[in-house]
């Protein structure tokens, strides 16, 4: 196979280049800017393009697929050539579908908790030496890519982003992969740049649970209303696997299971963590894994990259960052740390970076969302906004937007990392939440600062 890659520097595209490549195929690809680390995996691997920018001249007769990539343009030139010369064009969910279509395929839909729960099902296969093909959000301890295509697997395990597949197809990526068996974690809108109302975005779920394979399967959380009313819904044809939260205990700040009288303990913690693993067992429990096997599997499982992830602790003071952005994550995320350590205090940060955060028609869905912190920090860039070219928002909206008296608004985050580093934090944890970075405040760096 020779394929060729528009926008190969994305986090999933570069990993689909690398996984294909492992396969055997011929890889090409181009972008107009690729960074790090997607840069050194790539040169590595001889798959880095020589210069950046696009060339109508990469496209070709020879070609067998060009997989286009979020990134790219409609009016992208390599895209308009290979549509001239009639090539098969697929957009990166399509092309996992065309390579797993013949597997067993484990779908993870949600709005929040899919790399987690994708993260649990890897480790668990993985720990017992299944082999599996899959398509993951965020990169793994213990596996070298995010996209894994092979000819043996007869397992894939793929992580469903409810995002858009491509500049051409406007169609949600998990809308494309067809599940065999299918998950669905929770439904709170996101995305209100593309699903401009709550019901058209749980329209999107809908058609997810009606995508699934004839006898298929679904597992969902019984506990969010919304999924149980399209769990519920669902065709009479396929399983249905509800889910709930199991028994647990904590003790010393560790977290157990409580199954047959047993104490089965966790290196992850919070109601969500645990909703998210009872789905991951009942999933694994419909590809031959007992479940006997997946505690012995999950209690060795840290958790899923800067999904609630430890960067630093002693004693008397925690310090975490996690991908936590939207109000449901927000509230999940903080509930979890305050309950885990109930004689500590919780500094929670959070930063307002995805569009949906940064719209001002979204910004009321934030309220309450921090309420459980004793201190609460937001902070944005206004330069951020003007970049999405969306309408400026003020301190005091936010402010106000958030409620309670515990909310405090930064624009400047030297400013949130002065004060932060002036408290003393004996008895306290700290809480980092974005998608981004707090425009390059180094994590590890003030968890060595704040815990020593």
């Amino acid at each position: 196979m020779n394929v060729h890659l528009i926008a190969i520097g994305g986090s999933a595209m570069h990993n689909m280049a690398i996984a294909m490549h492992k396969k055997g195929f011929k890889v090409t690809g181009s972008d107009d800017e690729i960074f790090e680390p997607s840069k050194s995996r790539l040169a590595k691997l001889n798959l880095l393009p020589a210069k950046e920018g696009w060339d109508v001249n990469n496209i070709h007769t020879e070609l067998d697929a060009v997989i286009l990539g979020m990134h790219a343009r409609a009016d992208n030139p390599e895209l308009l050539k290979a549509q001239e010369l009639g090539l098969k064009i697929y957009s990166y969910p399509e092309y996992v579908y065309e390579q797993t279509k013949d597997k067993t395929r484990i779908v993870i839909g949600g709005s929040h908790g899919k790399t987690t729960i994708t993260a649990m099902i890897l480790h668990v296969l993985n720990f017992h030496k299944v082999d599996c093909d899959y398509l993951v959000g965020a990169q793994l301890h213990g596996f070298d890519t995010m996209v894994k295509l092979t000819k043996e697997a007869k397992i894939a395990v793929i992580e469903g982003d409810e995002y858009l597949s491509s500049p051409i197809d406007r169609r949600p990526k998990f809308h494309l992969y067809k599940p065999n068996i299918a998950i669905i974690s929770g439904i709170a809108w996101d995305h209100i740049n593309v699903f401009p109302t709550f019901d058209n975005y749980v329209e999107q779920f809908r058609i997810f649970t009606d995508l699934i394979e004839p006898a298929g399967s679904l597992v969902y959380c019984e506990l969010d209303e919304e999924v149980k009313k399209v769990g519920d819904k669902a065709r009479a044809d396929i399983k249905k696997f509800p889910y709930g939260i199991p028994n647990y205990t904590i003790e010393n700040g560790t977290t157990y299971l409580l199954v047959d009288s047993k104490k089965i303990p966790l290196q992850v913690f919070g109601e969500h963590n645990l909703m998210n693993l009872t789905a991951a067992r009942l999933c694994c429990s419909q590809v031959g894994i007992s479940d006997t096997q997946f505690y012995e599997a999950i209690q060795s499982f840290t958790g899923a990259a800067k999904r609630l992830e430890l960067i630093k602790k002693n004693n008397v003071t925690a310090v975490y960052k996690d991908f936590a952005h939207s109000p449901s994550k927000l509230k999940a995320t903080t509930q979890a740390v305050k309950k885990q350590f109930p004689d500590r205090k919780l500094i929670a940060c959070m930063e307002l970076h995805t569009f949906s955060s940064l719209n001002e028609n979204f910004l009321k869905e934030y309220d309450g969302a921090m309420a459980l912190a004793d201190e609460a920090f937001v902070y944005f860039n206004p330069h951020t906004i003007e970049h999405k070219k969306l309408k400026p928002i003020t301190e005091a909206q936010v402010k106000q937007a958030f409620g309670g008296n515990n909310i405090k608004v930064y624009t400047d985050s030297k400013e949130l990392l002065n004060d932060l580093l002036k408290k003393d934090f004996t008895t306290k944890n700290l809480l980092m939440m974005s998608s981004g970075n707090f425009d390059g405040i180094d994590f590890k760096e003030l968890g060595e600062k704040i815990v020593g």
